[in-house]
């Protein structure tokens, strides 16, 4: 691998999502219908629970890695790789192999005796609650990307895409890619990820924003952050975009763009040099076509990176994104796209 380069790189946590459709779930283990959260003690039952007594759905998950298989669906081939941290285990393997099937290159690092992560995905209506246990993904180490065999395609990429998930653990491994894009004026793009990384990971995500050329997040993530950043009101989402794009940024040669999401309602779009916020109409799927909403999120991000880096403009790219999230939420398993 390390004569080869691609594009995009991607870093985030591996994960193999296992799903389930559980009202049940939901009130058993006392979880949001629309969240995302690190399992505690509390959860730890969870997985074997719907393993042993629901029928479940094995899906190559990870956020940052939704979104490298959508933006390979995008991108020709051979033009994304991602890296995170697995096991030795079979579930390793899984990923590998849904990775390869969509054409994004694996350059995990491997944890040898340990186990690859896992998130509960809990399906009530058209919601997702998504309860992850790390495991081997937040052993990643940043002297990975300095590595023979990875410091060839951080050195070869155009763009980078980390997910915001990634900074629970691993904030100086998504500095040295940010600090590395800014300083050779290539793209650093972030993904808010979900409301706890702005409410209890605030530090690590203020360290990595001013590096940031893309930011993407959902409305509420984008309220998340501004309740912890004390805007007057969280909930004025296009005041909370142009604050998030105002931030100061290092690399001034491009202006940050931000792009808050609304699931089916529409998506909010400014950039730095900006005062104004564009809101693109989203077309969304009757009722009736909606299978599963988990990766949603993640596929707009992938097909918005992937539209972006080909060359597309804004506009042009948030819509290759709506396509994607609304393929994504048509079916079970959103990384065979088709």
């Amino acid at each position: 691998m390390s004569t080869k380069t691609y594009p995009l790189f991607c870093m985030g946590n591996p994960l193999l999502d296992i799903q389930v459709s559980s009202e049940e779930i939901l009130t058993k283990y006392k979880l949001k219908p629309n969240d995302a959260i690190l399992a505690g003690d509390e959860h730890a039952a969870i997985y074997d629970d719907i393993v042993a007594n629901h029928k479940v759905t094995y899906v190559a998950g990870g956020a940052a890695q939704n979104a490298a298989r959508a933006a390979a669906y995008v991108l020709p081939p051979d033009h994304v790789v991602y890296t995170g941290c697995v096991g030795d285990d079979d579930l390793a393997d899984q990923l590998r192999a849904a990775n390869g099937k969509e054409g994004v290159a694996s350059a995990y690092l491997v944890k040898k005796g340990e186990k690859t992560g896992a998130c509960a995905v809990v399906l009530t209506g058209h919601n997702r609650s998504l309860v992850t246990t790390l495991r081997a993904a937040e052993m990643f180490e940043k002297s990975h990307l300095s590595s023979p065999e990875i410091q060839p395609l951080v050195d070869g990429a155009q763009a980078f895409y980390v997910g915001g998930f990634f900074l629970t653990h691993g904030t100086e491994s998504a500095l040295e890619i940010a600090q590395k894009a800014a300083s050779t004026s290539r793209v650093f793009a972030l993904n808010l990820s979900a409301p706890f990384i702005a409410q209890f990971f605030k530090a690590q995500l203020e360290q990595v924003l001013p590096y940031t050329d893309i930011l993407i997040g959902n409305d509420s993530e984008g309220e998340a952050w501004a309740t912890a950043a004390g805007l007057a009101n969280p909930k004025d989402l296009p005041a909370v975009a142009l604050a998030l794009a105002k931030l100061p940024k290092i690399n001034t040669s491009r202006p940050r763009i931000v792009i808050l999401t609304g699931g089916s309602e529409s998506t909010l779009v400014t950039t730095s040099d900006s005062d104004t916020v564009k809101t693109c109409t989203v077309s969304p799927l009757p009722d009736d076509q909606i299978v599963d909403t988990n990766g949603a999120g993640d596929a707009f991000a992938g097909g918005f990176m992937g539209a972006f880096i080909s060359g597309k403009s804004i506009d042009e790219s948030v819509e290759v994104g709506h396509k994607l999230g609304a393929m994504c939420v048509g079916q079970v398993n959103w990384s065979t796209l088709q």
